[in-house]
């Protein structure tokens, strides 16, 4: 016989009304916020595919990863009102409907620039019960669910970066969950996905830049 969770019983803490819709919706969005570093968005181009296309509008997907991009939490009223708040912030958006067949149907495409030109296109799917999944970033394939506390790491691909930002983690004594290395091709482009038990602080992000040289963007999403 098949366990439940508390989770799997009541599901997440949302505004509604679906949790992969709206909840997931909202922590896509809230990938993209966080891959800014803190910076105020300037503009926000959203694409949806699928069925976020298809039935999105009507659960709110729009105003619901409008919402994250924002830094709105899923559980937060003001998801509702994302719309407004933008426009109150000078925020540029756009949403419209993609009608490419997407590898899975909760899919979301979110190009995002921030005041200072920090510019970022993420993918990302709602894969159910407000979980998520990011496919890609800047043209790259990435796989995480940010369900961990995530450092992405974009560094020029030359031997002992790897090592090196792995040396900082462990001298200041994170605890690795889990990690990804993905590049586009050899001496390349590279970015490392790091999952550790606890948040990176940003001293310690401070320390990585100083020491490893090849890096060329560092954030905790």
């Amino acid at each position: 016989m098949k366990e439940f969770s508390v989770f799997d019983i009541i599901g997440p803490r949302m505004v509604g009304p679906s949790s992969s819709h709206t909840a997931g919706a909202v922590r896509i969005g809230l990938v993209a916020h966080r891959l800014l570093c803190g910076e105020h968005v300037k503009s926000a181009d959203i694409e949806l595919f699928g069925s976020f296309a298809e039935t999105g509008f009507g659960h709110g997907t729009d105003r619901a990863v409008l919402a994250g991009i924002l830094g709105i939490e899923p559980d937060d009223a003001r998801v509702r009102y994302s719309v407004l708040l933008a426009k109150s912030e000078g925020v540029e958006f756009s949403v419209r409907k993609n009608d490419r067949e997407p590898d899975h149907p909760n899919t979301t495409r979110i190009h995002v620039v921030s005041e200072t030109g920090r510019e970022f296109t993420l993918v990302g799917a709602s894969v159910g019960g407000g979980n998520i999944e990011i496919t890609e970033i800047n043209g790259m394939e990435v796989s995480f669910t940010g369900e961990y506390p995530t450092l992405i790491v974009f560094y020029n691909d030359e031997p002992g970066v790897i090592s090196a930002v792995t040396a900082v983690l462990a001298e200041k004594e994170y605890n690795v969950a889990f990690m990804k290395v993905f590049r586009n091709a050899k001496r390349m482009d590279a970015c490392m996905v790091i999952e550790s038990d606890s948040t990176v602080s940003r001293d310690v992000i401070g320390l990585i830049r100083e020491k490893v040289k090849d890096i060329k963007e560092i954030c905790v999403v």
